[in-house]
C-alpha cells in the first residue's frame, strides 16, 4: 500500500480542529520574535552599551537559564501537560521582552534574559508536546515541517520590519520592537486558555509495572539512540540556531561590515527560501531516512559558513552584501531539512508518557549548544580571529554528520522515516 501524496489539501483534512488552530496562530505568535531576533545582541552591544563579550555572555545566558530549568520543565510537562507549560513558558517570554526593552543596566539586562530562558527551558518543547499528542504518523513529519515554514514567515515578516524600523541611534526604536514581541507572545496564552483550554497535551504512562527510576533522565540516555539523539541536537545548535542568533549579526556587523538593514533583509531572504522550499521538501524527503537527510543539511550549513567567512575578503562592499544574502539562503534550504526530521525522530522514538522529558533531553542538549555557541563568537570575533570562528563551525557541521550516521544505527527504520512494507497475507489453503 503507497502513501497518501503529500499535499496541502491531504494534511489539512487530517489535521483535527485543535491542529488547526495551533497552526493558523503560528505566524502571528512569532512576528514579535522576527523583530527581535537578529537585533539582540545588536541591541546589546551598540545601542545599550555593553562589551561584545557581556553582549555574547548575556546571550549565552539565555541558554544557560534554560539548560538548568529543561530537565524541570520536561517532568512537569509529563506530569502537568504541555498546554500549562506553553501558557507559562509564553508569559516568561512576555515579561523578559518587556524588562529587556527598558534594559538601560547590566542588572535590568540579566532579568529579561532569565524570564526568557524561562521560556526557553519549558514552553518551545512543550508545544513539540503537544503537537505530537495532536497529530501521528506521517502527519505529524509534516505539520513539523509547515509549522516550521510558518513560523519562519512570522520571524521573517518581523526581521524585514525590524531591519527597517531599528536604528541604533534611536534606541527608543528597539524598545518599541521589544514591546511588540512582548504582545505576541500572548497570543498563545488566550489560545489555550480559550479555543485549546481542554486540550492538556498529557498522556497516562502505562499501568505495567515499570520502575520508576527506568524513566530517570539518566535511565532514558541509556536506551537505544537518545544518546545520539542528543549529541546531534547539541551540534545542530552550537553550529546552527546558536550562531545564526548570536554569531552571524555579530560577524556581519563587525567583520563583513554590513548595515544593519542588510542584516534584517538577511533574514527576510531565509524565511522566503523556507516559505517557498519547505513543502517542496517535504515531498523530497517522504520515504527518505531522516539521518540521511541530516547528512544533506550538514553539509548546507558548512557550504553556508564558508560563504559568510569569505566576506572577510571584502569588507563592506557589495560582494560582502551579496556573500551575507547567500549565508541565509544556503542556511535556509538546510533548515527544511531539520524540522521534519530531529523532532520528528525525538517524538517518534519516546513513548507517548515520556515525550516531555524526551523533548526536554534534546531542548537541553539546544540550550548547551546556544550557550556556548554566543560565548564563542563573542570571545573569537572580540579578539579578531574571524578565520578560527569559520573554521570551527564548518568543523561543528563535519561531526553533525557522521553523529547522523552513528545515529542511523541504533534506531529502527519506522523511527527514522522508513515505513515497514505491508505484506499481503497469505492465501487460506482450500479444504
Amino acid at each position: 500500500m503507497s502513501a497518501s501524496p503529500v499535499t496541502l489539501r491531504n494534511f489539512w483534512d487530517q489535521l483535527p480542529t485543535p491542529g488547526r488552530w495551533l497552526l493558523c496562530t503560528t505566524v502571528f505568535q512569532v512576528l514579535g520574535r522576527g523583530l527581535t531576533l537578529p537585533f539582540t545582541i545588536i541591541y546589546l552591544h551598540e545601542v545599550r552599551g555593553f562589551s561584545l563579550d557581556v553582549a555574547g555572555a548575556l546571550m549565552a545566558l539565555i541558554g544557560a537559564v534554560a539548560l538548568v530549568l529543561t530537565p524541570l520543565a520536561g517532568w512537569l510537562t509529563d506530569h502537568w501537560g504541555a498546554r500549562r507549560m506553553v501558557i507559562i513558558g509564553s508569559l516568561a517570554q512576555s515579561i523578559g521582552c518587556s524588562v529587556l526593552a527598558f534594559a538601560e543596566t547590566l542588572p535590568l539586562a540579566v532579568v529579561g534574559i532569565v524570564f526568557i530562558g524561562i521560556c526557553n527551558a519549558g514552553g518551545w518543547s512543550a508545544f513539540n508536546v503537544l503537537i505530537s499528542s495532536l497529530v501521528e504518523g506521517p502527519v505529524r513529519m509534516q505539520y513539523f515541517g509547515i509549522n516550521f515554514a510558518l513560523i519562519n514567515l512570522g520571524i521573517g515578516l518581523g526581521g524585514v520590519v525590524g531591519g527597517i524600523w531599528a536604528d541604533v541611534d534611536r534606541p527608543t526604536t528597539f524598545t518599541t520592537i521589544f514591546l511588540v514581541d512582548a504582545a505576541c507572545m500572548l497570543i498563545p496564552v488566550a489560545l489555550m486558555l480559550g479555543p485549546l483550554r481542554h486540550v492538556h497535551g498529557r498522556s497516562e504512562a502505562p499501568d505495567d509495572g515499570t520502575d520508576r527510576a527506568a524513566t530517570t533522565y539518566l535511565a532514558l540516555l541509556r536506551r537505544p539512540g537518545v544518546a545520539q539523539l542528543v549529541m546531534i541536537s547539541l551540534i545542530f545548535a552550537f553550529v546552527g540556531y546558536g550562531q545564526m542568533e548570536g554569531g552571524f549579526p555579530a560577524f556581519a556587523r563587525q567583520v563583513s561590515e554590513v548595515s544593519t538593514r542588510v542584516i534584517g533583509w538577511a533574514f527576510a531572504l531565509n524565511t522566503l527560501v523556507i516559505v517557498l522550499f519547505q513543502f517542496f521538501v517535504l515531498r523530497r524527503i517522504q520515504g527518505h531516512r531522516r539521518t540521511r537527510v541530516m547528512v544533506v543539511l550538514a553539509a548546507m550549513w558548512a557550504l553556508a559558513w564558508l560563504a559568510l567567512g569569505l566576506t572577510q575578503l571584502v569588507p563592506g562592499t557589495v560582494a560582502a552584501v551579496v556573500l551575507v544574502m547567500g549565508y541565509h539562503a544556503v542556511f535556509a534550504a538546510g533548515e527544511t531539512m531539520l524540522q521534519p526530521t530531529l523532532p520528528a525522530i525525538t517524538n517518534d522514538l519516546a513513548p507517548p508518557h515520556l515525550r516531555g522529558r524526551y523533548n526536554a533531553l534534546t531542548a537541553g542538549a539546544f540550550q548547551m549548544g546556544a550557550i556556548i555557541g554566543p560565548l564563542s563568537a563573542g570571545f573569537l570575533l572580540n579578539h579578531h580571529l574571524g578565520v578560527l570562528f569559520i573554521a570551527m563551525l564548518i568543523a561543528g557541521c563535519a561531526v553533525m554528520a557522521v553523529s547522523s550516521v552513528r545515529l542511523e544505527r541504533r534506531i529502527s527504520p519506522e523511527v527514522n522515516g522508513i515505513s515497514a512494507p505491508v505484506t499481503a497475507a497469505p492465501p487460506v489453503p482450500s479444504p
